[in-house]
């Protein structure tokens, strides 16, 4: 627990059996209780840890008035249905991740699962890697969606606040930083992060090419003035252009480093060249799930290397890559 500023703190919700151990949620004070920037993991560690965070400065969890969530992933958006059952509280977010939460019957699963999986084919993944099954995504019970949709530039209207929604797309397609302008603040979410890399997938469904719009969405955060930026994980910190400009440079290596590999290789899939590049952990070592995440976040850069026609994939299954002929 951090007191940031005042009527503002900082919530680390744990994350069971993951790396990145927890979530830090923010509760901002109102005239009748607490808004809150993203809820946690939907795990019973996470709820009680939600819940005793609330009462040690003096709230109770019943008085949540309403929560902003950054994007869906299940450490931002896992509590919110159970929050809304227990407290009432208004949910918001941006409606392109609002309709990827909605309910699912078990044929649209199914047919998720067999999208899921037929991309990773495409990819070259091997039969181990494969059940994309999204379980892990919780949704909005049937009939149940957001209360308030948000979009780029508005106001999330909380008396005594002045913070409005950015859409920084690209993480998810719907992804939200808020920016707080009387105090200095930005509640970045997965956008920026004080050390690592967010995860730039692309997945069925979603962006179709999620890498370009987040390299947008950095470049757009360069041009808003110093602040505080309050991540959703690690720690706060200072240098908000910086940061977005070594993030687009880590990106233009990544990218610079796919080529190479595709010069060195020819005719790679893009589960072959995953295994070829450097990651923060041994290729070999990764579970199943970070597998995916890896060989769909190459997949993301080879599809920016595409649209600058720098390589060109073939037309078969597997897809395979090779330098595009000048």
């Amino acid at each position: 627990m951090e007191q940031v500023r005042d009527g503002l703190w900082s919530i680390p919700v744990p994350m069971p059996d993951n790396p990145l151990r927890y979530v830090l949620v923010y509760a901002l004070a109102l005239d009748d209780g607490l808004a809150l920037i993203d809820v946690g993991w939907d795990h019973e560690q996470s709820w009680q840890a939600l819940v005793d965070g609330i009462a040690s400065i003096g709230y109770h969890v019943s008085e949540v008035r309403y929560a902003a969530i950054t994007h869906l992933h299940p450490d931002h958006f896992g509590l919110a249905p159970r929050l809304r059952q227990v407290s009432g509280a208004t949910l918001a977010m941006h409606v392109a991740d609002a309709t990827l939460l909605g309910y699912h019957g078990p044929e649209q699963t199914r047919d998720d699962i067999s999208g899921w999986n037929l991309q990773l084919s495409e990819l070259g993944a091997p039969a181990e890697v494969l059940d994309a099954s999204r379980v892990d995504l919780v949704r909005f019970a049937e009939h149940e969606t957001i209360d308030i949709v948000l979009g780029d530039g508005d106001s999330l209207d909380l008396p005594g606040w002045n913070l409005r929604a950015q859409w920084t797309p690209g993480h998810t397609p719907g992804h939200l930083c808020f920016v707080e302008e009387d105090r200095g603040l930005l509640f970045s979410g997965d956008h920026m992060l004080p050390r690592i890399s967010p995860n730039i997938s692309t997945i069925p469904g979603e962006l179709e090419n999620p890498l370009h719009r987040y390299l947008l969405s950095l470049e757009a955060t360069t041009t808003l003035g110093e602040c505080e930026v309050l991540p959703a994980h690690e720690y706060r910190f200072r240098g908000i252009a910086d940061r977005a400009r070594q993030l687009m440079g880590h990106h233009e290596e990544r990218l610079a480093e796919i080529v190479a590999a595709v010069q060195d290789e020819p005719e790679s899939t893009a589960w072959e060249l995953s295994r070829t590049i450097s990651w923060s952990r041994p290729f070999e070592q990764m579970s199943p799930r970070l597998l995916r995440l890896a060989v769909r976040e190459t997949h993301a850069h080879l599809v920016v290397l595409a649209k600058r026609e720098i390589v060109t994939p073939s037309g078969g299954t597997p897809v395979r890559w090779s330098i595009r002929a000048q």
